[in-house]
């Protein structure tokens, strides 16, 4: 792995051999720098699309990890990021569009396209090279009625409290370790005056607009009711308006509905996810909830580590001693084409040689246990990587993920924005209830 990964950072650097028709760079397939993608080679002059929620900075830092693999096998990947995807995958695979491949990042979704026929069982490489790489359940999430689709792409903890920390030196704020010194900490911020709030929430995300939310739910049941009864609410075991997670929710409300924490809840839900925490930098509000891939979303030039402008804390457990739940989540690469150059990058995504590339650029997380941690550079990403190998974390995948796409992506995001807009508890767990898929 060591060998790999000093020859791919060796390539970032090295000479062009000549120019692509595309505008890129073309690499002599039999050179030093090649020689990591010789598996892949044999379909130059051929494309790939891809299609994702991925998209900004994150999307740009996709297409500069796989440059050299395009430059080495001569397969052009056109990517587009939407944040429409969840419904737009739909409409364009209904409509005889769908991409090559498609990042999927709820499992659920790539459960009903898999059972729907419209997805292709990954190749005998992709599946050989994600067993290598991915735990058994990571790889069972893009495993449908014992067929594997999808490998895991990128993988992100959720479970994080976003702060400034030098806020918290000059208001002597110590980092909170359960669940009830965070609300204490609350409290202390609501009281203190000088114009900072206890919390600042974004739940706007264009046709995704309310998952912020239901982290916030998710998150709790785990840390209110452990993981048996998490997972028995993810699967229908138990209603989902069951009395357990109506009172999880009502402390979601505490907080994020509170006018004294958050100010005017409602303009929760005109605020865009990726604006929500931007007054931590500014000092104006002192936690923002949010998953370590918001760690793209800070303004250019900002310093994210423990010294920082900004950094993270792990969203404390109510009960630190039975464990520390984590919720977590991440894309899997589904192929609607099975065309020999789609095969090829699907199997190339799920090796530790394009991990490691992604690794480099920062501000990403792999669950690929072949990428060492100190591959990662940034503070966070290095700290999410540990959390997800801690053997003390409980680990539960987003649930709303592992949902019915019309629920999980559907009912549960449009009720919780009603929820925020004043609709009580009960009522809206059992509105999403009673649209489960019978």
């Amino acid at each position: 792995m060591l060998a790999v990964a000093g020859v791919m950072g060796l390539a970032l650097t090295g000479a062009v051999a000549c120019s692509s028709d595309d505008g890129g760079t073309a690499k002599d397939p039999d050179s030093a720098e090649c020689q990591p993608f010789k598996d892949y080679q044999g379909h130059s002059g051929t494309e790939v699309t891809a299609y994702s929620s991925i998209r900004d900075v994150e999307s740009d830092k996709l297409d500069q990890s796989w440059k050299l693999f395009e430059d080495c096998t001569g397969i052009d990947i056109q990517h587009e990021g939407d944040g429409a995807f969840e419904a737009q995958v739909q409409v364009r695979s209904d409509g005889g569009n769908a991409p090559d491949l498609a990042f999927f990042p709820q499992p659920g979704l790539l459960q009903r396209f898999a059972t729907a026929g419209k997805l292709k069982e990954a190749s005998a490489k992709t599946k050989e090279t994600a067993q290598k790489n991915f735990s058994t359940d990571w790889l069972n999430y893009g495993t449908v009625a014992g067929k594997f689709y999808a490998a895991p792409l990128g993988s992100n903890v959720k479970s994080f409290v976003w702060y400034s920390p030098g806020l918290f030196k000059e208001k002597s704020w110590a980092v909170p370790q359960t669940f009830d010194e965070m609300i204490q900490l609350s409290d202390k911020v609501a009281s203190g005056g000088g114009g900072i709030s206890p919390w600042c929430v974004g739940l706007e995300s264009q046709d995704a607009t309310g998952w912020p939310a239901t982290d916030w739910l998710e998150d709790v049941i785990l840390r209110d009711h452990g993981p048996d009864v998490y997972d028995q609410w993810v699967q229908h075991k138990i209603p989902f308006n069951d009395p357990r997670i109506v009172s999880s929710l009502d402390k979601v409300g505490s907080i994020i509905k509170n006018n004294k924490y958050v100010g005017d809840p409602k303009r929760e839900v005109t605020t865009s996810f990726q604006e929500g925490g931007l007054p931590v930098k500014d000092k104006k509000c002192a936690m923002h909830r949010q998953a370590s891939f918001y760690a793209n979303q800070w303004p250019d030039g900002t310093k994210v580590a423990q010294d920082g402008d900004v950094y993270a804390f792990y969203f404390p457990a109510v009960d630190p001693a039975k464990g520390k739940p984590v919720l977590a989540a991440g894309e899997f690469v589904a192929a609607f084409a099975d065309r020999p150059e789609v095969q090829a990058v699907q199997a190339y995504l799920a090796s530790s040689e394009w991990a490691l590339s992604r690794a480099k650029l920062g501000s990403w997380v792999s669950a690929n246990k072949n990428v060492p941690v100190e591959t990662f550079e940034s503070p966070i990403d290095k700290l999410s990587v540990q959390i997800l190998q801690d053997p003390k974390s409980v680990l539960r995948f987003d649930g709303s993920d592992l949902m019915p796409g019309s629920v999980g992506a559907g009912t549960f995001w449009k009720q919780m924005i009603e929820w925020v807009n004043g609709k009580d508890s009960a009522a809206t767990l059992a509105a999403i209830e009673a649209s489960w898929p019978k």
